[in-house]
């Protein structure tokens, strides 16, 4: 069975997605719950990884028309890290933004996971800056 990567249809998979972004995003990284969801929530495209059928991650993606996506809020229970499941969310948004006809892709990553986006093809570009106080 090992890992899958699907895109969210159903009240089930939201609410357990949400269940791994609140324990990455508000227990581990501190990030205040009123914060962690924002306002294009609702209309993003999110993915749920499932590890054995267990949901241990998720991403999303946000389309701001005509060519171009960002990518956020990628999280993966730290029991399922260093496994290849965030890579495998990755290419799976990547995958549905080219569906889309996006061209370039954007996102923001924190400093510690740099270089996970670099090995991946992204690069940097700006200054470091602060969201949700990380």
């Amino acid at each position: 069975m090992g890992l899958s990567i699907d895109l969210v249809e159903t009240e089930y998979d939201r609410d357990a997605i949400h269940v791994v972004r609140n324990r990455v995003f508000v227990h581990e990284q501190h990030v205040p719950l009123d914060i962690e969801t924002d306002d294009v929530d609702s209309s993003a495209y999110h993915a749920v990884a499932r590890w054995e059928g267990k949901v241990v991650g998720t991403g999303r993606l946000v389309v701001d028309p005509p060519y171009s996506g960002k990518i956020g809020r990628m999280a993966v229970l730290t029991a399922y890290r260093k496994f290849g499941v965030g890579g495998r969310i990755l290419r799976f948004l990547e995958m549905y933004a080219e569906n889309m006809d996006i061209h370039e892709i954007i996102l923001h990553a924190q400093v510690y996971v740099k270089e996970f986006y670099q090995k991946k093809g992204y690069q940097e570009e700006g200054l470091v800056f602060l969201e949700a106080g990380i």
